[in-house]
C-alpha cells in the first residue's frame, strides 16, 4: 500500500490561490488531503534573473494511480507559468492512514 501513495509538494503566489487549488483538488477526489503551510521565503531563478518572493507551500497526498490526472489539473489550475509539481513516493507511514489516502482518491 505505501508504495502507491505520494507527497506532491506545490508552491502558489499566495494563501487564497493555495486555498482555492486545494479545496477543488480534493473536493475532485484527486487528493486526500491538501495541507497549506504559512508563507514560505522562495528565491529562485526565473527568465535568467534571480527572484526572490513570498509563496505559500501546499502538500498533498494522493496515489500513484492519480498522479498524471492531478498533474493535468494543476497546470490548468495554476497561475504559474511553469508550476511547481513535485511528487516524492511514501515508502513507509501508518497502514491505517496510507488505506485512508488510497481510498479517498478511488475514481
Amino acid at each position: 500500500m505505501a508504495d502507491e501513495v505520494l507527497l506532491i509538494m506545490s508552491t502558489f503566489p499566495d494563501a487564497q490561490t493555495a486555498q482555492r487549488v486545494a479545496r477543488q483538488i480534493v473536493e475532485e477526489r484527486l487528493a486526500a488531503c491538501a495541507n497549506i503551510l504559512p508563507p514560505i521565503n522562495s528565491i529562485y531563478r526565473w527568465q535568467g534573473k534571480v527572484e526572490e518572493s513570498a509563496e505559500s507551500l501546499v502538500l498533498i497526498k494522493t496515489t500513484v494511480d492519480r498522479f498524471a490526472a492531478i498533474q493535468t489539473r494543476l497546470c490548468g489550475l495554476h497561475p504559474y507559468e511553469v508550476p511547481e509539481i513535485i511528487a516524492l513516493p511514501i515508502d513507509r507511514g501508518l497502514p491505517d492512514y496510507l488505506r485512508w489516502v488510497a481510498e479517498q482518491c478511488a475514481a
